[in-house]
């Protein structure tokens, strides 16, 4: 059982990146979904910004508080705006042309752009493994494991924020 989840999180690991990479430059775009789909990014900027926040959270809980329950709690609630948010991104890239940016700052923003996209890759086999630690209650190696994956899941999510600040201008619709 615990080889299978391993391998499990493995492939989903390598899965997520292409199909994403996949969505994001595939020849055309997919209609279907009309055009809310022009608000998907203020609301993952709102998801990515709640994350940041339950990640501090959860981080004072169990750093400072020794309290357990709501640092879980915390927790799984950004794993589950991370898999909302995850859904949202793919729907808006694959149906909606990437927005180029057009402001003073390109090399600020590539550089945020470019941190994001590689360290959001990094972060889900960390993510995932976390919590398969966790509920498995292995918490020594749940603690290690946590040591890279909280800096970069909160990176992640904030320089999510950011570029969308800095992209949002430049937006159609």
């Amino acid at each position: 059982m615990k080889n299978n989840l391993v391998k499990i999180i493995a492939v989903v690991s390598v899965i997520i990146p292409i199909a994403v990479a996949f969505l994001l430059f595939m020849p055309s775009k997919i209609d279907i979904f009309g055009d809310w789909t022009y608000k998907l990014p203020h609301f993952n900027a709102i998801i990515n910004s709640l994350t940041s926040i339950f990640l501090v959270l959860s981080f004072y809980m169990i750093k400072y508080k020794r309290n357990i329950r709501a640092h879980q709690n915390l927790n799984t609630a950004s794993f589950t705006l991370g898999a909302i948010f995850l859904v949202s991104y793919i729907i808006y890239h694959s149906s909606v042309d990437s927005t180029p940016y057009q402001g003073d700052q390109r090399v600020l923003y590539f550089f945020f752009l470019i941190s994001h996209i590689l360290l959001s890759i990094v972060v889900v086999p960390f993510v995932l493994f976390a919590f398969y630690y966790s509920l498995s209650n292995q918490i020594e190696k749940h603690k290690k494991v946590v040591k890279y994956t909280f800096p970069i899941w909160l990176y992640v999510s904030v320089s999510g924020v950011i570029v969308y600040f800095m992209i949002s201008p430049f937006y159609i619709k």
